[in-house]
């Protein structure tokens, strides 16, 4: 089942000579419980195609469908509200709310929809990252790793349709690097979510059992490997 379809999608920047085209006729397709790495230099269109698959930019030409919505089709309110709750996002820098505890900053989705948390599913998604004693410390309380994985908890927390990871371990040592790709690989196996990571570093991408490179604003490759699983 495609959880995500990507056809023909193109974004271009400016006009005449400053004309830049970011994005070049991407075809993509995602399954549901897939783990799929896109790689490629910097200015290759990664990152723009991370913000298109996001709903934070709407690409050019082309049509961007999750979880069976036509991103095209929503308004700015439409596409804040669908990110919410249909798109996980996992960014290098946390994005954490300094002034709430972890336990708010983890349901704040929830909070802005006034809806009531799966106490169950809370408990399941903090055990698994290891931060069910974290709930009342406030983010400058804990280290990189732990904000980290505060913020992979308050992405999975809506149970989104996908999970969109932006250089997740780009702002973190290698020991915590390690830690938090771990965590988004047991939620890939136990919670059967569905991640797209975007990464310029080939140890990361050779985590995911997909590893799509982009050059250009083109795919170039996409090979599907066998990964070694998590016990």
């Amino acid at each position: 089942m495609n959880i995500l379809t990507c056809e023909k999608v193109t974004k271009v920047y400016g006009s005449g000579e400053n004309r830049v085209t970011a994005l070049d006729g991407i075809d993509l397709t995602v399954d549901k419980g897939e783990f799929v790495a896109i790689v490629g230099a910097s200015g290759s269109g990664k990152s723009t195609l991370l913000h298109i698959l996001g709903s934070v930019d709407k690409p050019t030409s082309g049509t961007v469908t999750i979880d069976g919505t036509d991103l095209s089709r929503l308004n700015q309110t439409q596409a804040a509200i669908f990110r919410r709750r249909k798109v996980g996002l996992i960014y290098q820098f946390y994005n954490l709310i300094p002034t709430l505890t972890v336990r708010k900053n983890i349901l704040m989705p929830l909070s802005l929809d006034k809806k009531k948390p799966n106490k169950e599913y809370l408990e399941k998604i903090a055990g698994s990252l290891g931060i069910s004693d974290k709930f009342e410390a406030l983010p400058n309380q804990l280290s990189g790793g732990q904000q980290q994985r505060v913020a992979i908890a308050r992405s999975l927390i809506y149970r989104p349709a996908l999970l969109l990871a932006d250089e997740p371990t780009g702002n973190l040592d290698q020991k915590n690097s390690r830690e938090i790709m771990d965590m988004l690989k047991l939620s890939n196996r136990n919670l059967e979510q569905t991640i797209v990571l975007i990464t310029h570093d080939e140890k990361v991408a050779l985590e995911a059992d997909r590893i799509i490179t982009i050059e250009d604003g083109r795919i170039q490759k996409d090979e599907r490997r066998e990964v070694k699983k998590l016990s």
